[in-house]
């Protein structure tokens, strides 16, 4: 599955693939970027429902988001994040800055 794209209340939900590696995570950072520009986003929701492998770019990629957002007052949160996934997120400091929400499907 290629990532997916919704907003839901100024909320950009980008629904991850299989794998976020540099290759995913540039083509999203991208993406987000054009979101966030357009205007009118409060906050990024990553839902890594269906991820079982992230990166150090994907990291990097959640950072960068983090930065953008919080520089417009907004947020950068995840969900559906699984155990290999979460430990990634515990060992990098991640959960240090982002917040961990539970999506309404």
């Amino acid at each position: 599955m290629e990532e997916s794209y919704e907003v839901r209340e100024g909320v950009l939900i980008v629904g991850l693939g299989h794998e976020l590696d540099d290759h995913c995570a540039t083509r999203i950072r991208l993406k987000t970027d054009e979101w966030i520009l357009e205007g009118g986003i409060q906050g990024i929701l990553f839902d890594f429902s269906e991820t079982v492998f992230m990166d150090s770019s994907g990291i990097g990629m959640i950072i960068g988001r983090y930065k953008k957002m919080k520089a417009r007052g907004g947020f950068v949160g995840v969900a559906g994040v699984g155990r290999n996934i979460n430990r990634i997120m515990e060992i990098s400091g991640l959960y240090k800055i982002i917040e961990v929400f539970e999506i309404q499907k």
